[in-house]
Formats: C-alpha cells, structure tokens, sequence
C-alpha cells in the first residue's frame, strides 16, 4: 500500500469512530445505544470531553478554558484529546468523537466524572456502563449536543457543557496528584519541545511574553474557533507503557491501550525550562505522582497538558 493510500485508510478510519464487524459502530453521527445506562454526577465531580484531533476537526471549540489535556495515541498513530474541566465551564465544547478503552482507566483518579463522548467500539459500551463514571452520549442526552454547520460530519458534533453540571465544580474536583507552587531548583533551559507518534505530533514553544507554552499540531499552531492561541502553563510528556488492546476499528486496526497505572520518567516544561521527573501511579484510584531528584515536582498554575508518549 503506497503512503497516500494508507494515509487516506487511517483518515476512513478515524472519520469512521471504533467499531467491529457486527457491533454497534461510533459512525460520526455520536450515537450510542439508548440502553446506556448513567446516575448523576456527583458533587465535586469533572467533566471529562473526548475532542476530536484530526486535522478536519480543528480548531476546536472551548479547549483553552479546560484544566487538563490530555493527548493520548488511537489508531493508526494517529492523536485524540481529551479535555477535563473543572474550574470553569465554556458555553460550547468540541468537535466530541468516542471514547477508548484506556479512558476509562485514566478517569479513575476522579470521583465519578461525567465523560461526554460520541459513542463508542459496540464491545467497549458494556465496560463504560459498568465504570465508576456518568457516561453521556447523544444517545442518552441529545439534548446536551448540537450539530455544527461550520464542519462536514463527523467533525461537528459539539457539546452545551451547561446542560450537563450546573456549575464548574472547582478545582477541588481535580484529585490528579498534580502539585503547584514554586518551582524546583535545576532544570535546563528550553524552547521547544516536539512529541512524535507515529502519525501525528505536538509541539510546544515557550513564550516568554506569555510565560506559557504556545501549542501546535502536526506542524500547525493550535487555535480556536474564536481565536484564541492555546496555551499550556505546565507539559508534562509522560513516558508510558502503550501496547495493544482487545479492540479494533472496522479497518481491524487496533486500538492502544495507554497505561497510566505504573511508574515510568517524564519531561516536566516550565518557565522555559524542562526537567528530568518520575511518575509513580499505585492504583486506578490514585493519582500521579511526580518527584524531580526525589521531591515533588510543583506545576505552574495554569492549564496543564500531558502527552503520553511512548516509553
């Protein structure tokens, strides 16, 4: 198969959702079937967004007032996101694609989040209605989801984050682990910094007039529909274990399985400067940890991304 060839397969693929032959399949339209069963959020609990990334979906919609991004790898080496919300809530969210088997493990950390995704590979439905978690789909919420008409399906699927929580429910409800606060002593000084996978990239550069890392995709600097360049205060680059799961799309690619329970290195961006850190993650409940020459590594206050790269 020639390059362009494959690259138009994996594109089919991604604009196709997750599915198998003979399952339920996420074809773009962010249905899911009605039966999903969900409980209202908790108290104190965060909204969790999967965001479309492929180059048809951009610019996104209220993915600068998120919290934390996380960028995580789907099939064919492609990217996803997804955006987790806390501290404040934006009047529209998206383009909202389908969720992944390795969500649900990176969501344990929070106390029963809402996950707002498209819909999901038919096999995969049954271990999202069982996680500890309100799952909203347009198929049992439409009401919270809208149709775009500034992209072609399936890149216009957007969520009113409003008709879901009442109001953000602080920063309390981000039971990460993350530490902010001063930064450490050391470092090396930095002004950019490229995260590769197989078919998509992201670059941060450090703007010392902003004192945040400006984003960019696949070559791209990354804005939104509004306008807005955004930008991370903290990036973390966590090197993880990324290995195949029990899921495929209808190509019969398969789906990563980020794992986010373990320990492994990272590179920690701030202040124009990257540190060398651990990350240690017990348990699915727990939160991650991250220790510079065995003290706590501190964030800067702001928007925080973490790319899970390959260890």
């Amino acid at each position: 198969m020639t390059a362009a060839l494959l690259a138009a397969a994996v594109a089919a693929s991604l604009a196709s959702g997750c599915t198998t032959p003979g399952g339920p399949r996420d074809d773009g339209r962010g249905q899911a079937p009605d039966s999903t069963e969900s409980t209202a959020p908790s108290a104190g609990s965060p909204l969790a967004v999967k965001i479309d990334n492929v180059r048809g979906a951009r610019p996104q919609t209220g993915l600068d007032a998120a919290d934390i991004v996380y960028a995580e790898q789907v099939e064919g080496g492609l990217s996803r996101l997804m955006a987790v919300y806390a501290t404040k809530l934006p009047k529209t969210i998206g383009p909202v694609r389908s969720a992944r088997e390795s969500d649900l493990e990176l969501l344990r950390q929070f106390n029963e989040p809402t996950l707002a995704f498209s819909g999901a590979q038919g096999k995969l439905l049954p271990l999202i209605d069982k996680a500890p978690l309100h799952a909203v789909s347009p198929g049992n919420d439409s009401d919270a989801y809208f149709r775009g008409t500034d992209k072609p399906t399936p890149h216009n699927l957007y969520l009113r984050p409003q008709r879901l929580l009442a109001s953000a429910p602080g920063a309390d409800a981000l039971t990460t682990g993350f530490r902010y606060g001063a930064p450490p002593a050391g470092g090396k000084a930095e002004t950019m910094r490229t995260v590769r996978f197989p078919a998509a990239r992201f670059t941060f550069d450090w703007s010392k007039d902003r004192q945040r890392w400006l984003v960019s995709m696949d070559g791209t600097p990354t804005v939104t529909t509004d306008g807005k360049r955004v930008a991370a205060s903290t990036v973390v680059v966590q090197y993880v274990k990324v290995r195949k799961s029990q899921f495929h799309d209808y190509l019969g690619n398969n789906t990563p399985f980020t794992e986010t329970v373990g320990s492994g290195t990272a590179k920690v961006l701030r202040d124009g400067k990257a540190f060398d850190a651990a990350w240690k993650r017990p348990t699915a409940t727990d939160g991650t940890e991250f220790t510079t020459n065995g003290t706590p590594m501190n964030f800067a206050k702001g928007q925080v991304w973490v790319v899970f790269a390959k260890a």
